[in-house]
């Protein structure tokens, strides 16, 4: 059994969950869980003693599925915001973390300005995270950091002039990291700037952010 599980919101969680942990005990020979946005994976750590690392909690969940008949379920996820989130996991699941980014290289192969394609990583996680799935493309790194309520990001390694700059992220939230990116790629030089994140959150239409009309 493979089943697409989207846990957008946290009014089908229980209904959801409740379907998967049925289908081993209704004998499923083997159970495959295909969830593409882990939506608390950004809460992965704790800074200050009093929060929770509701990844983990969530990883617990997903780890009380129960056993069939070959073993133990997997669980898919796309692009995760951390890899070392996998250990949140116990041995009753086998968490398969796989990526959508040879998807977008294709797409990139494609362009018609592919010998200008830079690809940009707005912040250290980001680079971290993906720029061993970029071989052979020239990349820029980004630095963000907080000033009261607003982000301030500057380029700390690459080159952005007469470049078509890809900013590469796993997420966006209200956008505000990848519009201030897009400011400094821009103010560099860049002859053109677009961006690819494989999960768009978009909480209160902040979407529209990224319109003309804006």
């Amino acid at each position: 059994v493979i089943f697409i599980a989207s846990f957008h919101s946290q009014a089908v969680v229980f209904d959801q969950l409740s379907v998967i942990y049925a289908f081993p005990r209704y004998l499923a020979h083997s159970f495959t869980l295909i969830l593409p946005y882990f939506p608390t994976g950004t809460m992965e750590r704790v800074d200050t003693e009093g929060q929770v690392a509701t990844a983990r909690t969530f990883s617990k969940l997903l780890s009380n599925i129960p056993l069939t008949a070959r073993g133990p379920a997997q669980v898919v996820i796309y692009d995760i915001h951390a890899l070392q989130e996998r250990f949140y996991f116990t041995d009753n699941v086998i968490p398969r973390l796989d990526t959508a980014i040879p998807l977008v290289i294709d797409r990139f192969s494609k362009l018609p300005d592919r010998e200008k394609v830079t690809i940009a990583f707005p912040d250290e996680g980001a680079y971290k995270r993906f720029h061993l799935l970029f071989p052979g493309w020239p990349t820029i790194t980004c630095s963000k950091k907080r000033d009261g309520d607003s982000r301030v990001v500057t380029i700390t390694e690459g080159e952005a002039r007469d470049r078509h700059v890809v900013i590469v992220d796993d997420l966006v939230m209200t956008g505000g990291t990848l519009i201030e990116c897009a400011k400094e790629i821009r103010e560099c030089g860049a002859s053109a700037i677009s961006a690819y994140v494989t999960h768009s959150v978009f909480p209160r239409q902040s979407w529209k952010r990224f319109t003309e009309e804006a």
